[in-house]
């Protein structure tokens, strides 16, 4: 019986909804004559829980997409910061708006993951196939293939779904959209950003049907001076739409007549939704090269600087002997040593290098990190052992990190055969997330956010040195003992930022199930 009912409930509220739909159809059909006002009306559809939050930001990116549809324009490269809907717009709103005029285009979407393609073209099969879609535009067309990978209609147009190098050999559209083509995390790796820069060059420009009428959307942030976008802008021949989320001073505007409306430094692309707060806790989590790239579409030039010297926090007051904090360290939680390996004396090899680092937490329960210990030298294995071994019985090591390559292997090997009676862990390491200097940049926010201290001794100097000139330092491999070292206690929640742990905790509130009584009131 309650089965019935809620079904007749639902089979009310439905025709409910038909009725208001065909009321007011009209009125719908007008708005929609513009992209953007398309979004208004059908933003209800995808967030039925969360109002639209309007800006100049999303009118530009819409009036740039229409140019697209009205033939002004036929190929497009946006930069706008995350967050900016960039996916919902180009993926989801614009194929779904073009469709009810002409149900005839395809649309391949390229991203630099199948998974996030995907989840775009279920959005756009959800809003193609929902009653208000239907109620307003159902008579232009018929569904026939309702997947995540192709959504086709009965006038042979398509949407296909893919990723950067992915399936679909062969496959030709006429719209050519490739969103978000860099994973941030991979961007600073020179592999990956060369061979899809090649791929966009060489095999996304082949996918058009028309090689003059058909359309190229690239939209994404900025990751690297030499990422797609940076590839194309030097290519030439795209309307360049760029949004830098902190207005710098310069007058952007294209060719269709679009121009940057601030007039005021600092002043923001979309407060409505990133207030000046939000902003600040951006620059602190990412680091001001992070920050630059993703929200300012400007990457600096990755020539050096990656570590400022004057981000180092000195430990105790050199200048004042009695100062207790230039005397000892502070009580640490958790203390690792972390060790870049070469065991080899010969003098044209890289050198073996070791840091030590403490975590401990400030007056504001705050945590910190702290260099203890560093240094370097070409020494054979058995020596080289032999030192590891006794910088972890000084210090009190509790676990000590070695890159997983071959002579690292070995020296943990010899470490746990003769030292194993000693009490600390020893790990073996293997490094990820890119090259040497995307690995850096992983850790450069917690340097920036002034979380790193060392005290004012000459190893600790030899250290900040060292890291200030990467990557152009004649060596790096105290740089790969602090990255290992950072990495591990970023990566194991040791050593993460204020705004983070704010983040943490709210999103644990939220997701925190509803506590029921044990019994019965």
């Amino acid at each position: 019986m309650l089965r019935l009912v809620k079904e007749e409930i639902a089979k009310r509220e439905h025709e409910s909804e038909r009725i208001r739909i065909a009321t007011d159809a009209e009125r719908i059909r007008a708005k929609c004559q513009t992209l953007r006002g398309f979004i208004g009306e059908a933003w209800h559809i995808l967030e039925p829980a969360k109002p639209m939050v309007t800006g100049w930001a999303l009118d530009a990116v819409c009036e740039h997409f229409e140019a697209i549809t009205n033939g002004d324009i036929n190929r497009l490269l946006v930069n706008v910061p995350p967050g900016f809907m960039k996916s919902l717009v180009a993926n989801v709103f614009w194929p779904a708006w073009e469709w009810f005029q002409f149900p005839h285009l395809r649309h391949i979407s390229f991203s630099y993951a199948s998974i996030l393609t995907h989840r775009d073209n279920g959005r756009f099969r959800d809003l193609l196939m929902s009653p208000w879609y239907q109620g307003i535009f159902g008579d232009r067309f018929l569904l026939k293939k309702i997947g995540e990978e192709r959504v086709t209609n009965n006038h042979m147009g398509w949407k296909f779904a893919s990723s950067v190098g992915g399936v679909g050999t062969g496959e030709r559209g006429d719209r050519v959209v490739l969103d978000d083509p860099h994973n941030v995390k991979e961007a600073e790796s020179d592999t990956v950003r060369k061979e899809t820069v090649r791929w966009v060059r060489e095999g996304m420009s082949n996918r058009l049907n028309d090689m003059d009428e058909s359309a190229i959307a690239v939209i994404m942030q900025r990751v690297h001076e030499d990422d797609v976008s940076g590839a194309l802008i030097e290519l030439g021949g795209y309307e360049h739409l760029m949004i830098p989320m902190e207005w710098d001073g310069r007058r952007y505007h294209t060719s269709i007549g679009w121009t940057d409306p601030r007039d005021a430094d600092g002043e923001l692309a979309w407060p409505q939704r990133f207030s000046k707060r939000v902003v600040e806790d951006f620059k602190t989590t990412l680091g001001p090269y992070g920050f630059a790239g993703q929200y300012q579409q400007a990457p600096t030039p990755r020539g050096g600087g990656i570590f400022k010297r004057d981000w180092w926090q000195i430990w105790g007051n050199p200048d004042d002997p009695d100062d207790p904090q230039f005397k000892k360290f502070p009580a640490c939680e958790y203390i690792i040593g972390s060790l870049d390996t070469a065991y080899t004396q010969k003098t044209e090899n890289d050198f073996s290098a070791m840091t030590v680092w403490g975590v401990y937490y400030d007056r504001y329960d705050m945590p910190k990190a702290i260099l203890m210990n560093a240094w370097r030298d070409r020494l054979a294995l058995h020596d080289l052992v032999e030192r590891t071994a006794a910088t972890a019985r000084r210090f009190k090591i509790d676990r000590i990190l070695i890159e997983s390559k071959a002579a690292g292997i070995s020296v943990s090997q010899e470490l746990q055969r003769l030292h194993a009676a000693e009490g600390y862990g020893v790990q073996l390491v293997d490094p990820k997330g890119g090259d040497k200097t995307a690995r850096a940049y992983a850790i450069q926010h917690l340097f920036s956010a002034e979380m790193i201290y060392a005290p004012d001794r000459d190893w600790a100097d030899m250290v900040i040195t060292e890291m200030s000139s990467f990557p152009r330092a004649p060596h790096d491999d105290l740089v790969d003992s602090v990255t290992q070292a950072l990495k591990h206690l970023r990566d194991s929640g040791l050593l993460i930022h204020g705004s983070e742990m704010a983040a943490e905790m709210e999103g644990d509130l939220m997701h925190r199930p509803v506590s029921k009584p044990l019994y019965p009131v």
